[in-house]
């Protein structure tokens, strides 16, 4: 298979959303109280190509999915310190997975945060249950940081976020 990971067109967003948002609902990821406010996140591939780098993964000019990369210091972080890049709302429409499309768009931002300079680390948040993202992430190195692990709704007890890094 030949997937090209690229910086998202605009005329993808939409598409692109949609995977995001389908992704995290068919897992199961959207089980709290807020979770309509973060699907609308999850679908606005716009603001979040306005504030940082949404890169897919697409094969045959077919999205299969998508990453947004926050450079470091960039407005969408949600737990990099200075000199730490960020992945955000890594997604693969089910029907592609398990073809390397996924690890694909960690390696390009791997690559651009390396590319960046004075970035010293990645750092992400995920799920407890997106053991599949979690085989990816330290299959590239990666390493849990259970220091950093973080709750985005503090008045919800379960909502925890596991957290990675990869020092460059």
């Amino acid at each position: 298979m030949d997937i090209v990971i690229r910086q998202a067109a605009p005329d993808e967003y939409e598409t692109l959303g949609e995977i995001t948002a389908q992704a995290y609902l068919q897992d199961g990821l959207l089980d709290f109280g807020e979770s309509d406010a973060y699907l609308d996140e999850l679908r606005d591939v716009a603001k979040r190509a306005a504030a940082a780098r949404v890169l897919v993964a697409v094969e045959r000019d077919r999205v299969l999915g998508g990453v947004t990369f926050v450079p470091a210091g960039g407005p969408m972080a949600d737990i990099a310190a200075p000199g730490e890049a960020e992945i955000r709302m890594l997604a693969v429409a089910r029907a592609a997975r398990g073809r390397g499309a996924g690890e694909a768009l960690v390696r390009a931002c791997v690559d651009q945060a390396r590319a960046t300079e004075g970035c010293v680390r990645v750092v992400l948040s995920t799920q407890r249950t997106m053991r599949a993202a979690h085989r990816i992430y330290e299959r590239q190195g990666f390493v849990r940081t259970p220091q950093r692990d973080w709750n985005p709704l503090p008045h919800l007890d379960d909502i925890t976020l596991l957290t990675y890094e990869l020092t460059l």
